[in-house]
């Protein structure tokens, strides 16, 4: 086995730009693994996002790829002369995008529909507008009119062939499809990208940067790892489900996301979930068995230990949690649960760590029913808190009563710091915490108060828990064990690549040595 292993290593609105769990496990294998020389390509909404972490040197290069916020993928993308840039608009040519563009375009777009066809067919031909994009502009190609008569033409096919499938309500407008178009080609940004030939890839979610690996795959015969932390396509029907988008636009956005999901089960080589909670999933989206093999997450438990509580907090019954303030974390039921508590335990406080910026709408939402519930003594917005270890040991017990989720790092953190949490029963959460916490019903406040007046009563109880957490983190969830499958999966998967060069290069080795 090798010593030394290239990665590409794709992430999708989290590191090295956002804070958060999948962030956290992300330089945890940067920092643990200095023998990793990782190609890190990034997915964020936002072009003047500044690093969040501190880059370890064996990051070789960030492959920055904002959606958002550009005119020109050469503003952020491409590393490319205004020469050759200028060259690429003046051949995108009427009769270019007809001949060369079209047929792929139509086929990638088909692909959105046809749920049963053969998924490696659509990676071939994203693989094939990835090498369009490198002799003919992006911008000058998805202006044309012929892509709006195809894209339009595409997405109205279901309608004209099944008129007896939707109701008129649900017939896409001009802004539907103008919108789904625009959309769209901020979605595929990344085919703009420069995709580096590695040992292997590695996919931090099965979503859109998972394209790179595809592209890596067929361009280099790259192998492809695929971690899932909270199962992507889940949490987009959840949150396309809560928006008030039209009909079509949902429609479009499952689909286009369903479709990535598929790509990236089809390509990956080895699926590893954070729990095994997501591998059923998985197999909905026919992820074999012999591709999976879940890795969970661990925390170092020499950071994260035991602590008595701050003097500040001492004499009150105190809730914590550490939660980035946005939907998918449900506040709002949090706050909920600490207004029903507080009827039983006049004095608890309920404290939040985590970024305000991530939904600034979600956080005024919070705040007003924190108003409306008269909670102003009661729960508090904390803001970011630069050592994460001190957020636990504030408090009596941990919250967690997010809506999605894959193995919570704040699960394993607070049971390292020796607090029981009271969380709710999504993704991983009750492998975790079962036996060692109170696991509740999703959007449930009374079900979570239960929990958590059960445990604030019960010092015992409260104890007992939170030295059985502490221990179960020490044998099964430190960072070394989930370090080194990692590693090992590397190794393995670049040995692979290895192998199937030698087996390449061989006949031209024996003719000339003959």
């Amino acid at each position: 086995m090798t010593d030394h292993v290239s990665v590409l290593f794709e992430t999708e609105g989290t590191y090295p730009f956002v804070g958060g769990g999948v962030s956290t496990w992300c330089d945890i294998l940067v920092r643990e693994l200095p023998q990793v020389d990782y190609h890190v390509c990034a997915i964020t909404g936002d072009p003047n996002v500044k690093f969040k972490y501190q880059l370890m040197d064996n990051v070789r290069q960030v492959i920055h790829v904002p959606l958002w916020g550009t005119e020109e993928p050469a503003e952020f993308i491409l590393d490319t002369p205004f020469s050759e840039i200028y060259r690429r608009k003046r051949e995108t040519t009427t009769q270019v995008v007809e001949e060369k563009f079209l047929p792929l375009f139509h086929h990638f777009l088909q692909g959105m529909e046809e749920t049963g066809s053969d998924v490696t067919a659509y990676g071939r031909t994203i693989h094939q507008l990835y090498h369009y994009f490198r002799e003919y502009d992006y911008i000058e190609t998805f202006k044309s009119r012929q892509v709006w008569d195809v894209f339009q033409a595409e997405m109205l096919r279901p309608y004209r062939e099944r008129p007896d499938d939707f109701v008129s309500e649900e017939m896409p407008n001009l802004y539907d499809l103008t919108t789904a178009l625009r959309w769209l080609s901020k979605l595929l940004m990344v085919l703009n990208a420069d995709i580096p030939d590695t040992d292997l890839s590695h996919a931090t979610i099965a979503a859109f940067v998972g394209m790179a690996s595809v592209i890596a795959k067929l361009e280099h015969g790259t192998p492809m790892l695929l971690t899932e932390h909270g199962v992507y396509i889940r949490e987009r029907y959840i949150h396309v489900s809560a928006t008030d988008l039209t009909y079509f636009l949902k429609r479009f956005l499952i689909n286009l996301s369903a479709l990535m999901s598929r790509l990236c089960y089809t390509y990956a080589d080895q699926v590893s979930p954070v729990c095994n909670f997501n591998q059923k999933w998985e197999r909905l989206y026919s992820v074999s068995d012999d591709k999976l093999q879940t890795i969970y997450n661990g925390v170092n438990p020499d950071v994260f230990r035991p602590a008595p509580k701050p003097e500040s907090a001492q004499g009150r019954p105190t809730v914590v949690a550490a939660a980035r303030i946005f939907p998918l974390k449900d506040i709002l039921t949090m706050i909920r649960t600490a207004a029903i508590v507080r009827e039983t335990i006049p004095d608890v406080q309920f404290t939040v760590y985590g970024s305000l910026t991530a939904d600034p709408p979600y956080v005024e939402k919070c705040r007003a029913l924190a108003a409306e519930l008269e909670l102003e003594e009661t729960f508090k917005l904390g803001g970011f808190h630069n050592e994460p270890a001190k957020i636990y040991t504030e408090g009596d017990i941990n919250i967690l009563t997010s809506i999605s989720e894959g193995f919570p790092y704040t699960v394993l953190e607070a049971m390292s710091c020796g607090r029981p949490v009271v969380a709710t029963d999504v993704g991983g959460v009750r492998e975790a915490l079962e036996g060692f916490g109170v696991v509740c019903r999703p959007g449930d406040p009374a079900d979570l108060a239960q929990g958590v007046i059960k445990l604030l009563q019960n010092d015992e109880l409260r104890q007992t828990m939170g030295r059985k957490a502490r221990n179960e983190v020490l044998a099964k969830y430190r960072t070394s064990r989930s370090v080194d499958a990692y590693w090992e999966a590397y190794q393995r998967w670049a040995g692979v690549k290895a192998e199937r060069a030698a087996l390449v290069d061989q006949p031209q080795a024996a003719q000339v040595g003959g």
